[in-house]
């Protein structure tokens, strides 16, 4: 059975949480959907591109949700949720999928 790619485990995360979080009006669900999308990505990228890509990673993945909300302001919900799970996608493509 093929992986999914890390890039696409954590930009499904991001875009995931949100849409969980918004659809069911529950944040809390949305931040495990998040946070679980989260690990498994991490354990990827560690796997892939050793300890340190992956703490770098990780906080670029935290960085990306974080700034998606003063983004949203901004550019609206989505587009901001968008550009964050882009961003985070192409970080690890470049770092951690591509090499493999």
């Amino acid at each position: 059975m093929a992986k999914v790619p890390s890039s696409v485990v954590a930009a499904s995360g991001l875009v995931g949480g949100y849409g969980v979080a918004r659809w069911t009006r529950k944040r809390q669900l949305g931040g495990v959907v998040l946070a679980a999308a989260g690990a498994a990505a991490a354990r990827q990228w560690r796997e892939r591109a050793g300890s340190g890509a992956a703490g770098a990673l990780s906080v670029a993945y935290v960085a990306a949700f974080a700034g998606s909300h003063p983004l949203a302001k901004k550019v609206g919900a989505w587009p901001a949720v968008f550009g964050a799970a882009g961003a985070v996608a192409l970080a690890s493509w470049a770092v951690a999928d591509r090499r493999g």
